[in-house]
Parts: structure tokens; C-alpha cells; sequence
């Protein structure tokens, strides 16, 4: 007899709500609401990179389909810039410019996976990684490291305690989302070299690249080519999350296989976001070093506030909570603050080792409005500590 229909395993061990279990209640609150818990940006994009500036007359052809590699011109300017910036050695084949970072790390990931294959992620992580290797039938295997580990040896051994023989890959973020920490050079060498030895997949996010307070930013790709496949993004660096624009830069074989899954799924990036992207690699470059800025600004104060390091790169602060937790755990905290209209992402979207964490973006609402919800959350977390 046929077996009823019914829904596929891996997809509902995949997390739901993995930013606010409350999200949906955001609408319907009275009051302010300070949303800090998406990884967005306040600011509009630069003159000459929104929608209303790309008029037909100069892109003809802008509504329709588009090469599914991507625009020439942007591969070719991606080309140049991953060169220029990224110290890579790439040629065109190496480009696919993607639906968001998201896509392109989803088909880099299915390229390179089979079920039952094992990917190493370092955490606290971004939080679609996870289900991203679950929904391509892969196990993620989750090696806590920003928050914990300070030495090369010890960085390498907590990745040594975690392979296996099913081991495949190794996700590495840096500026990570969300510990706020910049990987050094050094370690990313070594971790080159490490995937060389075991003969692993370098699956690198790169997407806050840009956005580096302290020390400098170095892709991993430099130091280990032939095995690194690296997502890049348009959205955090220029603002433009809702176009829905990243690439891939990598080896020309996976390249390929990533290619055929983004032509199967999303077919080609947005066309008009192709082209916001292109001028941003041309003109964004004066937004850009002004928007650093006002993040770093933004993100200095809050750690202020808050009583925590200031972030080397990224958008965000990791908080450990744990103390402040009741009987209602995480839930009861999130509930907590909401009171106050701070929205808040819960730490165990980065990883399950981080139950007692909240993460915080302190660049998806104006300044102004961000310094308002942290001292708020200051005040709060002070309330829990004085009721101990």
C-alpha cells in the first residue's frame, strides 16, 4: 500500500523563528519598539545606488531576466575588486552573483554536501547557517570559539575535537556575526592549513568585511584558494538588505556546481539589484567609510552602556544574560525586555551552547533611537541584578 504523504525530517529539524520567537507582536505593540534584534541598517543607500536612480533609459533591459552568472559588467567589476581587496587571484569563472549571501552560501553549501555529510561551524554563529546545512540533508557540527578561545592551538584543537570521518567543510565568519570579533590573519592561516591537512572544504562568510572598527580584515581564501568558496554581500556593506545582492567567489568547479543550484532556484539575482550593486562598487566608497563610522559610534556607546567589550567588526553585541535569567529561561528575559520595546534576537540561534545569550544589533534603528533601547536594557538588566 502507498505510504501517506508526509513532510520531510530534515527540513522540520531545521529552527523557525530563529531572530524573535517575537516578531509577530512587534505590529501590534503600543508604543516605541526598538527592533534590534535583524541584522539592518537605519541608513539608505548612497545617491546613485537606490532603486529610483536606476532609470530604464540608462539600464534598458533592467525589469527582465539577466545572465544567471550575474551582469557582465558586475562580474567583471567583482573580478577587479576581489583582486584588489580580497588578495585573490580571480577570474570570471570563479564569480556567481547570487540572491543575497544567503542564496549564495545555500548553493555553495548544497555544492558541496551530501546526506549525512558533516559541516564544521564556529559559533556563536549567524543564525541561517545552521539550517542551511540541515535543509541539504548535512549535519552541522558546532564548534563554540569567538566567545571562549584566544589561542591559535586551542583554536585548532577545538576544531580537531569536533571532526570526524564524515567531516566535509568548515564554515569560518569573520567579522563574525555576532560575537563583534575579527579573526587575525594568523588564524586564518592556520586554519588554511588545517583544511589542507585533513583535505576539507573552506565555506568562508565574509559579508561584514567592510565593516572592521579594529584590527584589519583578511579572507581566508588568500591563504588556502583551491578549497575556499566565499560569500560575499551588498546588503550589510551598502545598505541594501532588501535588494537581495551577494556573490560568490571561488574555484571554477564549485563555482559551477553553486551555479546550477542558483539557476534551478532563484535563476538569476534581481536584475535592478545587479545594477545598485554595480554603481556601489563604483561610487559607494564615500557612504561607505562615513557609515563605518556612525556604526562604530553606535556600537562603542552600547557597549558602554552595557558593560561589554567594544566590538572589533560587524553589527552586533553577544550578551551573556545567564544571571539575569529566572525560571522562565530565555523566554521569560525576551518577554522582559519587550516590556521596555527592545526586541532582541535569543543566543541559541548562534548555537546551542548559548542558551543565556542575547544577540543585539545596534545598527537597525537610528542612533538616537538604539542609544534610547540599550540604556533602557541597561536599566532593566540593573532591576534583575538589585531583585538577586
Amino acid at each position: 500500500m502507498p505510504r501517506p504523504p508526509k513532510l520531510s525530517p530534515a527540513v522540520a529539524a531545521m529552527p523557525g523563528a530563529v531572530y524573535s520567537p517575537l516578531g509577530d507582536r512587534i505590529r501590534t505593540r503600543t508604543g516605541a519598539v526598538y527592533p534590534l534584534h535583524v541584522g539592518d541598517t537605519w541608513r539608505d543607500p548612497f545617491l546613485g545606488g537606490r532603486m529610483q536612480d536606476l532609470a530604464q533609459d540608462a539600464h534598458p533591459g533592467i525589469h527582465r531576466y539577466t545572465a544567471t552568472q550575474g551582469i557582465p559588467q558586475l562580474v567583471d567589476a567583482i573580478v577587479e575588486k576581489a583582486r584588489a581587496k580580497n588578495g585573490i587571484a580571480c577570474e570570471r569563472e570563479q564569480v556567481l552573483v547570487t540572491g543575497g549571501a544567503t542564496a549564495g552560501l545555500s548553493n555553495a553549501i548544497g555544492a558541496l554536501c551530501e546526506a549525512g555529510d558533516e559541516v564544521l561551524i564556529l559559533a556563536p554563529f549567524w543564525p541561517l547557517i545552521r539550517g542551511i546545512v540541515q535543509g541539504w540533508r548535512a549535519t552541522p557540527v558546532e564548534v563554540p570559539l569567538f566567545d571562549r578561545v584566544h589561542a591559535i592551538d586551542a583554536a585548532l584543537a577545538a576544531l580537531d575535537a569536533k571532526r570526524s570521518a564524515r567531516t566535509v567543510a568548515l564554515y569560518v565568519s569573520t567579522p563574525s556575526n555576532p560575537s563583534g570579533r575579527v579573526l587575525p590573519a594568523a588564524w586564518l592561516e592556520a586554519f588554511a592549513e588545517w583544511a589542507r591537512r585533513h583535505d576539507l572544504w573552506l565555506v568562508a562568510d565574509e559579508v561584514y568585511e567592510e565593516i572592521v572598527y579594529t584590527g584589519t580584515h583578511a579572507s581566508i581564501a588568500r591563504f588556502a584558494p583551491e578549497r575556499t568558496v566565499t560569500a560575499f554581500s551588498f546588503s550589510k556593506t551598502f545598505g541594501m538588505a532588501g535588494y537581495r545582492a551577494g556573490y560568490l567567489v571561488g574555484p571554477p568547479a564549485v563555482i559551477a556546481e553553486a551555479h546550477k543550484l542558483h539557476t534551478h532556484s532563484t535563476y538569476n539575482a534581481p536584475t535592478p539589484a545587479q545594477y545598485a550593486a554595480l554603481a556601489a562598487l563604483r561610487d559607494g566608497a564615500a557612504w561607505l567609510e562615513e557609515t563605518r563610522a556612525l556604526y562604530r559610534d553606535a556600537g562603542r556607546d552600547a557597549a558602554r552602556v552595557l558593560g561589554v567589550p567594544e566590538p572589533e567588526g560587524s553589527t552586533f553585541l553577544f550578551l551573556d544574560v545567564r544571571r539575569h535569567l529566572d525560571a522562565r529561561g530565555m523566554t521569560g528575559f525576551l518577554e522582559d525586555v519587550f516590556e521596555d520595546g527592545v526586541v532582541l534576537s535569543p543566543g541559541a540561534s548562534s548555537g546551542r551552547d548559548y542558551e543565556g545569550f542575547a544577540r543585539l544589533c545596534y545598527t537597525a534603528a537610528p542612533p538616537p533611537e538604539v542609544a534610547t533601547a540599550v540604556r533602557l536594557l541597561a536599566a532593566r538588566l540593573a532591576a534583575k541584578e538589585r531583585a538577586r
